[in-house]
């Protein structure tokens, strides 16, 4: 399979850098055969794109993964589990709708401004988060019938895929995208699948702390997956 290596763009984390991706051939018919075993080899899905960060002089977007039945919630992740309790998740066929797109526009509105999404319309939502190949889910949150979360969701064999989650941000007291995870985490326990990819984590970056909470947490480091080592440990 064909890679392409992308122009410089904007890097979506840090301001003041240059980011470039490796791509899997987007135009390839196999790309949903082999989707598993790029994302166990540090890839990422956006769209029908399958792509890994391979920036010159960078190497700060860390592949991550949590193996399911290893996983304990910490305090804070049981706090979390507690105070929502009254919230129902489901798992549902991926797909828009008038109530999930609203939300997601208000989730791009109160959480991300000027994040370069905040023009993203019916179509946009489509093609970011539902792609034409993948086996998506959506994993929905509700609070008496009000829909508070969705977790979008891929499904490859032995795994999960959290591809992205979006929230009421007037919930946000709630930790929604950490809910999210854990019920991620639970649902691919069910299924028998062995671990719930997370994406990238980057050290030192406020909007990627929580993934480092999640334990044990393995990190890929070029080659294999490695247990990454706990906050402060030596």
């Amino acid at each position: 399979m064909r890679l392409f290596h992308t122009a410089g763009h904007p890097c979506g984390y840090w301001p003041d850098r240059t980011a470039r991706d490796l791509v899997l051939d987007p135009d390839d018919p196999r790309l949903a055969v082999v989707y598993g075993q790029a994302l166990a080899r540090g890839f990422r899905r956006s769209g029908d794109l399958v792509y890994r960060p391979h920036c010159l002089g960078c190497r700060a977007c860390v592949p991550v993964r949590i193996p399911v039945e290893a996983f304990v919630p910490g305090r804070s992740q049981r706090r979390c589990l507690a105070r929502n309790a009254d919230v129902q998740a489901r798992v549902l066929p991926a797909g828009a709708d008038a109530e999930r797109f609203e939300l997601y526009r208000r989730y791009l509105v109160g959480r991300h401004p000027g994040g370069g999404m905040d023009d993203h319309g019916e179509a946009e939502f489509a093609q970011f988060l539902l792609g034409s190949w993948s086996q998506g889910r959506f994993l929905e949150l509700r609070e008496g019938g009000r829909l508070l979360a969705v977790a979008v969701t891929d499904l490859v064999e032995n795994a999960l895929s959290a591809v992205y989650t979006f929230y009421d941000p007037e919930h946000a007291a709630r930790g929604l995208g950490t809910l999210s995870i854990l019920h991620q985490i639970d649902w691919a326990r069910r299924d028998g699948r062995r671990h719930l990819y997370l994406g990238y984590w980057i050290q030192g970056h406020s909007k990627m702390d929580y993934k480092r909470r999640f334990q044990p947490l393995e990190h890929f480091d070029g080659r294999e997956w490695r247990t990454l080592p706990r906050e402060g440990a030596a």
